[in-house]
């Protein structure tokens, strides 16, 4: 089974960027699809973005439409969440998960593997 391991999160000011990197330890990446999800502190789990198992589709949250980009390295075993112009909003513990399920789902239930979080603070 596929162990996802996330990194690149940290402190940065509204406006700026972060790429997180989730590496897919264990099993090849296009073996699964792919989502990222974000919880902040007293919240639920929220859907972020989910790239299908071809890699060919990928959705994406209203509230971050046009400013996240989800993306996968075939080479690299890895998939990437860039995210620009970042908000106060955005802060929270973001996750990567993967299922085997070949269509991409925003449903965190659906994902059967998990990492084990990177925090990402945008301060104002």
């Amino acid at each position: 089974q596929v162990q996802p391991v996330e990194s690149g999160g940290g402190l940065v000011q509204a406006g700026g960027s972060l790429r997180l990197s989730c590496a897919a330890s264990g099993r090849t990446v296009t073996m699964y699809a792919w989502g990222w999800f974000r919880q902040a502190p007293g919240k639920g789990r929220e859907f972020v973005a989910a790239i299908s198992r071809s890699g060919d589709s990928t959705r994406y949250a209203d509230s971050v439409k046009g400013r996240f980009t989800l993306s996968r390295d075939n080479a690299k075993n890895t998939v990437y969440l860039q995210m620009n112009s970042l908000k106060p909003e955005d802060t929270a513990v973001y996750y990567c998960a993967a299922t085997p399920t070949p269509i991409l789902t925003r449903i965190h239930y659906q994902y059967d593997y998990w990492g084990q979080g990177t925090q990402v603070t945008v301060s104002s």
